[in-house]
């Protein structure tokens, strides 16, 4: 069995108070997954009993996962985990979204309530579900305080006149997502299901993305999850450009970037992304929020979306945009735009599949192929044969 170094034993950041946060180191701690292991792959697959290929996209799926893990074959994925970053964002007061500005809460309600569509995915799949409050505008004690714990601010600051964190709340975000890839890590969970709860965050995300790929607002700007009208889209594409303005300047600096544009919910995902991918962990990406903080975390280390996976398109040209710029493909095509790690749990028993298919599909017995074939005196060929009809 071919195995990589453990991802326990991975190098991780010291202490989340005793040094200062530089990004720059994340590009020397990322790694690539090892490329011997794509090879050692791909040499299994070639025997087994199913022809390469027959699998499609499982096949790929099954190598990455190789990669990842640090291990042929597979190990089934046992201990997997939702993880949810939840805030309001100030630039909603513009009314840029189809719900409320503050009203995040209640989408977070919905979810430990077990009514919204990624809790009740999640529950049939068995998948347990982390709710992290980043900037919620309610009451902390509405919600349970392990939800709430995290808490940086109440709300995210407008971004088209204000930087929506100060230097230091974005700092903080960012370590707090760190540590909780960190918690993840060390817990065992083997795959990471992304997801996002807010109101104005996909406005935020269509600033980061324009401003990363040099794009104008109108390019990226979508209809988010409640399917706003035209006016709503023409004041939100009206804020995006506002923010470019302050977004442009800080491109050499992500961390600054964020505190200006990102909010609290979207710089504790882009740190946690990065974590994750220093401790080796597989995180599935949701919708345009996840992507957008993927587009800004490898900014920061560009061999970091090779721990990453796309669960879905969910039609926001934003998502689209980023996703091409770091050359991820979509696993699914549904247009779903809810949030909360719908996308990515829709797309998690196609990743359980390729993990259980690349695990426990036999090799074919290529000792015993000659001697069957001399005994009946023909030459030696495939030993099972598939009809597509």
């Amino acid at each position: 069995m071919a195995k990589a170094p453990a991802r326990g034993g991975a190098v991780r950041f010291a202490s989340m108070s005793d040094r200062s946060l530089d990004l720059d180191d994340f590009t020397d701690l990322i790694e690539r997954p090892q490329g011997s292991l794509r090879r050692a792959s791909e040499a299994r697959r070639e025997r087994m009993v199913v022809p390469p290929g027959a699998l499609g996209r499982l096949d790929d799926l099954g190598e990455w996962l190789s990669t990842a893990q640090g291990q042929v074959p597979v190990r089934p994925i046992v201990q997997p985990r939702a993880v949810v970053f939840a805030g309001d964002h100030g630039i909603a007061e513009l009314d840029v979204s189809a719900r409320a500005a503050g009203s995040a809460h209640q989408l977070v309600r919905e979810a430990l309530d077990g009514t919204s569509p990624a809790a009740i995915l999640a529950r049939g799949q068995q998948v347990p579900v982390r709710m992290v409050d980043m900037a919620l505008d309610c009451d902390p004690g509405t919600l349970p305080a392990e939800v709430t714990r995290y808490r940086v601010r109440r709300s995210s600051g407008r971004f088209d006149r204000e930087p929506a964190l100060t230097e230091e709340e974005a700092e903080q975000a960012f370590r707090t997502g760190m540590a909780l890839a960190d918690e993840e890590a060390d817990r065992g969970t083997d795959l990471v299901l992304l997801g996002d709860l807010s109101v104005g965050g996909t406005a935020a995300a269509g600033t980061l993305v324009a401003a990363l790929c040099g794009t104008d607002a109108s390019v990226v700007t979508g209809r988010g999850g409640g399917g706003i009208d035209d006016l709503a889209w023409m004041r939100k594409c009206a804020a995006i450009r506002d923010g470019l303005r302050r977004a442009r300047p800080l491109l050499g600096d992500q961390l600054r970037l964020l505190a200006a544009v990102g909010g609290a919910d979207l710089t504790a995902i882009t740190g946690f992304l990065l974590q994750s991918a220093v401790r080796r962990t597989p995180v599935v990406l949701d919708g345009v929020v996840s992507a957008a903080c993927a587009l800004v975390a490898q900014r920061v280390a560009f061999r970091a979306p090779d721990w990453w996976l796309a669960g879905q398109a969910g039609g926001e040209p934003a998502q689209a945009r980023a996703l091409d710029r770091m050359a991820i493909e979509p696993l699914l095509d549904q247009r779903i735009a809810v949030g909360g790690g719908t996308g990515a749990l829709l797309a998690f028993p196609l990743v359980r599949a390729a993990a259980q298919l690349s695990a426990e599909l036999p090799e074919r017995d290529e000792e015993s192929e000659p001697e069957e074939a001399e005994a009946s005196g023909d030459q030696p060929g495939p030993d099972i044969s598939y009809d597509a009809t």
